[in-house]
């Protein structure tokens, strides 16, 4: 397992870094400023759980178990949900997307206890 969050977290990474060169360089004139920050909000998450995943990836090799692979597990649903949301509002303007960007955060939240209780594991 700790191998696929690995590989998982540094695709996620690329593809972070691809999208904030994008927003950077494509989307900044294209877009008002409120939707482009919601575009970098969405690329900050993905980054920082895309890191995330390479410290789950790092703890699941030295204690696996069902509490770091929930943990890898949740960053990447928080990603789709949190991030993709985001993205999907941005490029459609349908706000309503919005609503369902909590979820993804509950996720994460939920990532970093799973990622906690791994650490503690014996």
């Amino acid at each position: 397992m700790d191998r696929l969050f690995l590989t998982i977290g540094a695709l996620s990474a690329g593809l972070g870094v691809a999208a904030g060169a994008f927003g950077a360089h494509a989307l900044r004139a294209r877009l008002e400023p409120r939707l482009l920050e919601v575009f970098e909000t969405a690329v900050r998450y993905q980054m920082y759980h895309a890191l995330a995943l390479l410290a789950v990836a790092w703890v699941a090799s030295r204690v696996p178990g069902s509490m770091s692979t929930a943990a890898g597990w949740l960053f990447v649903a928080g990603t789709v949900i949190f991030s993709g949301s985001l993205y999907a509002m941005v490029f459609t303007g349908v706000r309503a997307l919005g609503a369902i960007t909590p979820i993804g955060g509950v996720c994460f939240i939920a990532g970093w206890v799973c990622l906690a209780l791994a650490a503690r594991a014996q």
